[in-house]
């Protein structure tokens, strides 16, 4: 298990954007570049982890019921629960990572761990991890969170993208047996997108880079449950 924080490589990307992809923080009146107008920067490369939830956040929030109990400042709840993850799940192979500035934890399943090869059925070892990370979810209840799938690029296209979406699936579902509400996550596979690729796949240790599932966990603020009611 590992922690880094993904930052934004490109200053000279970011620039293009303008004064009109900035946001203003209400709690401290500060200007900052919105997640969504980030992530359409960036294009391909980090989109998924760096934009919006998927389907877009407004009717996930109604949907998920999340309310007053949001937090007004979501500082000090994202610090315990990412230092909580790192603390319970070191030593499984998840990589835990911080996107942005508390935008978002992204978790790393290691890939012959969390599933056999050409499975989507969870190993019966890794599951007391996922229990960790769903216990998680269940403490810190107001965030949205999303599962992607990934594969390398042997098989075909249709297989590839098949097994992707069922394996984030099957993490989503165990995630629900384990008592996280099915109404705060979403699943989406990539299949084989060369666009999400870790590493090179002309070698095994880099094929098994790229098989993978990603749990994404999007805190949500009391602004962000105002701006979704008022949207809907």
């Amino acid at each position: 298990m590992k922690r880094s924080k993904i930052f934004i490589a490109s200053l000279a990307s970011i620039s293009l954007l303008g004064v009109s992809a900035c946001v203003t923080d209400p709690n401290t009146g500060e200007r900052k570049i919105s997640r969504t107008s980030i992530g359409a920067a960036l294009g391909g490369t980090l989109g998924y982890v760096l934009g919006d939830v998927i389907g877009g956040s407004t009717a996930r929030i109604i949907g998920a019921g999340i309310g007053g109990s949001a937090g007004a400042v979501i500082g000090k709840q994202f610090d315990d629960q990412i230092r909580e993850l790192e603390e319970e799940t070191a030593g499984s192979g998840i990589d835990v990572e911080e996107v942005g500035d508390q935008q978002a934890i992204l978790l790393k399943l290691p890939d012959g761990v969390t599933f056999d090869v050409d499975s989507s059925t969870i190993s019966p070892g890794f599951r007391t991890t996922l229990d960790t990370v769903a216990n998680s979810m269940i403490k810190y209840p107001n965030s949205l969170i999303d599962v992607y799938g990934f594969t390398d690029n042997t098989g075909s296209d249709a297989y590839n993208m098949r097994l992707s979406k069922e394996r984030a699936d099957a993490v989503a579902n165990y995630l629900v047996s384990r008592g996280v509400s099915r109404s705060r996550i979403a699943t989406k596979g990539y299949g084989e997108n060369p666009d999400y690729f870790r590493a090179t796949n002309d070698t095994p240790e880099g094929r098994a880079l790229n098989r993978r599932v990603e749990i994404k966990i999007t805190p949500i603020s009391q602004e962000d449950v105002a701006e979704a009611q008022a949207a809907s």
